[in-house]
């Protein structure tokens, strides 16, 4: 079990605080935290994995995001992010195959997301265009569902006409505007006081999740990443 207050007050602390000094003359306070967020997520691998086991051989060691920002080419210099994030898929961090993303945010920040996030891969853009070409009502199945319009809507960078080289006319054609497609969402501070609770809620959503998810990564299966 861990202590989810604890990571909320740090990052709140982070936030006001958001400098190298602070940061580094907290270390150990940091390293705390860390373990307490690497403890949830092991408990909420555990808790997945009674509906998707292709996860449940992740090391939360493996799927953590660094809060140090890049500030080079944003407006905002300050150099950390008061947020702890994790993807949890079956090749961890990586954003393709897609899986579970969660950011824990004090202010009722909390995000639990699903889906492709990345827009900047066309060859992933390419081949979910083309998959939704033959499949484009399987997809309308599960955005249509009604699990899924009670929690979730279709999120993601979008052009205004069907690209170039598909039918405009197209049945699905909505849905080939799309260049990322996730969802995502918001939980308050007040969810994550029972710990226990907050797991199997935050599981309970990812499940409903997962039908986009297993149409993405069936679009994917093929994806190689970039070579850096």
């Amino acid at each position: 079990m861990a202590d989810l207050k604890k990571i909320l007050d740090y990052l709140s602390k982070l936030e006001l605080n958001n400098n190298r000094e602070w940061y580094h003359n907290h270390k150990q306070e940091r390293l705390e935290i860390l373990q307490e967020f690497e403890n949830f997520l092991q408990d909420l691998i555990f808790e997945i994995g009674n509906f998707d086991e292709s996860i449940l051989h992740i090391n939360p060691k493996d799927i953590t995001f660094k809060m140090v920002r890049d500030t080079r080419f944003g407006a905002d210099k300050s150099p950390y992010n008061p947020v702890m994030r994790a993807h949890i898929s079956a090749k961890g961090k990586l954003p393709i195959p897609v899986g579970y993303f969660i950011s824990l945010q004090p202010h009722d920040g909390t995000m639990l997301g699903g889906g492709l996030f990345a827009s900047t891969f066309k060859d992933a853009t390419s081949m979910i265009r083309d998959y939704i070409l033959i499949h484009g009502e399987e997809l309308d199945k599960i955005v249509n569902h009604s699990d899924f319009q009670s929690r979730f809507s279709l999120l993601g960078a979008k052009l205004k006409k069907v690209p170039r080289g598909y039918d405009s006319e197209h049945p699905y054609g909505d849905y080939l505007k799309y260049k990322s497609m996730f969802v995502e969402e918001f939980i308050a501070d007040r969810e994550l006081h029972d710990y226990q609770s907050f797991v199997k809620l935050a599981a309970k959503e990812f499940q409903y999740m997962k039908p986009l998810n297993d149409f993405l990564n069936k679009a994917l299966i093929d994806f190689q990443m970039p070579e850096r």
